[in-house]
């Protein structure tokens, strides 16, 4: 069998500032590498580099991207070692709780000549200011762009049947689970489904999901209940000593967007945009929240409000998404005063060192 590579974020851009989930899902590593170093040091290339040799070799890897630029990493895992490497830089700062025993720092900035740098100390320093400010931006409009967007599900939600949301959960439970139970803990990771970036709402939905033979598209409105009912699953998969892997939401960490048992082989999810998706494959079913537990004719008779709160969200995300987009501006400058001021044979240097590492480690987690 190919070997598999499962694409996620951990760290998201959302109306609360930046959200770390890294900790759950370095959880149970019996090493991991913190890399440290400033923007363009060769950190993603590095993870890259080693996610992709293993790969190579028949294992399955986990990249964790980065939410603001979808096309780095700041992470790989190489679950069968007990393996993580990770950028240990702001905003997702790792602390060590074993250093040396489970964490080993691999710094690149050995790599750059200090006094190039020294020398645009000054204009790395506004640099720096520039993309705090547009971060800053971001999360406001973010913020903001979250309390429209309650007005909007408090419309549905005052015209929802609760008792038959909680017969559909009922449903939704026996359907999952039957009468499966497993006696074990079970292995809780926290994640996101997606995130807002520099180039807008990014999801992989259909790399998580594939493979698996029940997917359940949760259609409807916004306060219909979605994220109550992925909740109410979660809590029931890990009640029942199930593996669950618990995706939030990349604008509203506290809501869910989707979870996956893979010991049970399903995956239900939020099926709205901006991760909007259809049934195409067997085993794939629609559950249409709107058309089950709110009043027929909400969307009618509230159209012209709806419409209003829908534009008002819409222009508040766009302005959020532009600053985002003026921070990676930023960043690529900054990376580019750093990549000349960068020895990348030390950075080789560097990656041969984990590469040799991680074979030594192999061969006696393996032996």
């Amino acid at each position: 069998m190919a070997a598999r590579t499962l694409r996620y974020f951990a760290g998201g851009n959302t109306a609360l500032g930046f959200y770390n989930l890294f900790e759950s899902n370095l959880q149970g590593l019996q090493r991991i590498y913190i890399l440290k170093g400033g923007p363009g040091t060769g950190k993603s290339s590095l993870m890259k580099t080693i996610g992709t040799e293993w790969a190579e070799r028949g294992y399955n890897i986990e990249l964790i991207h980065c939410s603001s630029d979808k096309d780095s990493i700041d992470a790989v895992i190489i679950p069968a070692l007990g393996i993580g490497i990770v950028d240990g830089t702001v905003p997702h700062v790792i602390e060590p709780k074993a250093p040396g025993a489970v964490e080993e720092y691999v710094n690149l900035g050995e790599a750059w000549d200090s006094a190039a740098l020294i020398s645009q100390k000054e204009i790395i320093g506004e640099i720096n200011q520039r993309v705090a400010d547009s971060y800053k931006a971001a999360y406001s409009g973010f913020a903001e762009a979250l309390k429209i967007h309650d007005e909007w599900e408090k419309i549905y939600f005052e015209h929802m049947d609760f008792d038959k949301a909680n017969q559909l959960t009922a449903g939704m439970l026996e359907q999952l689970f039957g009468e499966t139970s497993i006696p074990k803990s079970a292995i809780v990771k926290h994640r996101f489904l997606g995130a807002a970036t520099p180039a807008g709402a990014v999801d992989f939905v259909p790399n998580l999901t594939e493979g698996l033979t029940r997917r359940f598209f949760i259609k409807g409105r916004a306060g219909t209940g979605k994220s109550t009912m992925l909740k109410k699953i979660a809590a029931e998969a890990e009640k029942r000593g199930l593996d669950t892997e618990i995706y939030h939401c990349g604008f509203d960490p506290h809501s869910l967007d989707m979870v996956i048992v893979r010991e049970l082989g399903f995956a239900i999810f939020d099926s709205t945009s901006p991760h909007e998706y259809f049934p195409d494959h067997e085993g794939d079913v629609i559950i249409d929240t709107y058309e089950a537990i709110v009043a027929p004719g909400t969307d009618e008779r509230y159209d012209g409000q709806l419409a209003e709160v829908s534009t008002q969200y819409k222009a508040k995300m766009k302005d959020a998404i532009a600053a985002l987009a003026e921070a990676k501006v930023h960043r690529d400058q900054l990376e580019k005063i750093y990549v000349t001021a960068m020895d990348f044979r030390v950075v080789d240097g560097l990656t041969d060192r984990v590469r040799t590492e991680l074979l030594e480690w192999s061969a006696r987690w393996e032996g």
